[in-house]
C-alpha cells in the first residue's frame, strides 16, 4: 500500500447510496462517465455494491458508510458534518441529529478536533479551498451565525483565507464549483470557469498543503428542491469536476470524497436513512474499503498521513 504525502477531502453535502430507480434517484438517471470509470464500470447505486457494501476497482474503492450513527431520526447536516470532520459521533454527543448548521454545544469540539486543525497541531499545513464572502464581498451574516462544519473547521485552523480576490485570480474554488453565483453578485471581475478548470485549481491548492478540504453544497440543495432534472445537472457537474481532479492529482496524493447524509439519491422527500459513499483513490486508498461509518473518515485520513490520534 502506497503512503500518501498529502490528502484532499472533498465534502459533498446530501449524497447517499440509493436504489437503482431513475424515477427518483439522480445517480440512476444521470450520465456520470467519469465516476463510473473510476468505479470500474459500476454505478453509484445500492444494487451495484458487493455483499459487504463496497465497490473495489483498480484505481478506487467505494464503501457504504452509516450516517445514522446509532441515533434515531433522519441524519442532519450539523451533526453529520461534525462527525465526518472529527471522527466523533456528533449526533450521540448532542443527543439527536441536528441541522442544517452545527449546534453551538458541538462547536468547541469541532474546532479543536477537526481534520484541518489536527493537521496543524501535528506541524502539517492545511488549506481550505473554498472562496468565502470575506472582505470585498457582501456577506450573509447567517453564514457565521449558523455555520456549516467545513467553514468552522477552516476558521479554527486559520485556513479561512480565500475570498473574492482569490477566486478571481484562480486561487480559490466556489462552493458551487463553477462561479455563476459569485458573478451574479460581483459581476465580470469573477471569471467563468468550467468544472474541469475548477478541479485543476483545487489540485494546485492541494499541491501546496498537506491536508486540503473542499466543500460542495448544491447536491443537498437540489435534493431538497425535489426536481430530478436539477439533481441530475448537479451530479453531472460533480462528475466532470471529480474526473478532472482525479486526472490532475500526483501519485503521492490521497483523494477522499464523502458526505454527511443522504438526499440527492431520492428526490421525493428530503434527507434519507441511506448510507453515504466514501470514495477514495490515489495513494493509500485501499484502507478506505473498511470505512463503515462517518466516524471512520477523518481517523483514516489522519492514519494514512501518519498523524497520531488525539488523546
Amino acid at each position: 500500500m502506497n503512503v500518501p504525502h498529502r490528502a484532499i477531502l472533498v465534502f459533498l453535502d446530501g449524497v447517499g447510496i440509493g436504489a437503482d430507480d431513475a424515477a427518483f434517484n439522480a445517480f440512476a438517471a444521470a450520465s456520470l462517465p467519469r465516476l463510473q470509470t473510476l468505479l470500474g464500470g459500476r454505478r453509484l447505486v445500492a444494487e451495484e455494491m458487493d455483499a459487504d457494501g463496497r465497490i473495489v476497482a483498480e484505481r478506487a474503492v467505494l464503501a457504504a458508510a452509516d450516517a445514522t450513527l446509532g441515533v434515531e431520526g433522519l441524519p442532519q447536516s450539523g451533526t453529520g458534518q461534525t462527525t465526518l470532520l472529527t471522527g466523533r459521533n456528533g449526533a450521540a454527543e448532542y443527543g439527536r441529529h441536528f441541522g442544517p448548521w452545527v449546534p453551538t454545544p458541538l462547536r468547541p469540539m469541532l474546532a479543536a478536533e477537526n481534520l484541518l486543525q489536527r493537521a496543524v497541531d501535528a506541524g502539517r499545513t492545511a488549506a481550505f479551498a473554498n472562496a468565502y464572502p470575506l472582505s470585498g464581498a457582501p456577506a450573509d451574516p447567517r453564514i457565521f451565525r449558523r455555520p456549516a462544519g467545513p467553514m468552522l473547521a477552516a476558521q479554527s485552523a486559520g485556513a479561512l483565507t480565500r475570498g473574492a480576490m482569490e477566486l478571481a485570480e484562480g486561487r480559490a474554488v466556489a462552493s458551487s464549483i463553477t462561479n455563476e453565483r459569485w458573478r451574479e453578485t460581483l459581476g465580470s471581475d469573477i471569471p467563468q470557469v468550467t468544472p474541469e478548470e475548477a478541479a485543476r485549481t483545487l489540485a494546485r491548492i492541494a499541491a501546496g498543503a498537506d491536508v486540503t478540504l473542499f466543500a460542495h453544497y448544491d447536491t443537498d440543495y437540489t435534493g431538497h428542491r425535489g426536481a430530478l432534472n436539477g439533481a441530475i445537472a448537479a451530479l453531472e457537474r460533480v462528475d466532470a469536476f471529480l474526473g478532472a481532479l482525479a486526472d490532475a492529482l500526483p501519485a503521492d496524493t490521497l483523494l477522499v470524497v464523502s458526505s454527511d447524509h443522504g438526499n440527492v439519491e431520492d428526490v421525493r422527500g428530503g434527507h434519507t436513512l441511506n448510507p453515504v459513499p466514501v470514495l477514495a483513490l490515489g495513494a493509500g486508498h485501499e484502507r478506505f474499503a473498511d470505512a463503515a461509518s462517518l466516524m471512520h473518515v477523518t481517523p483514516m485520513i489522519l492514519d494514512a498521513l501518519g498523524i497520531a490520534r488525539a488523546g
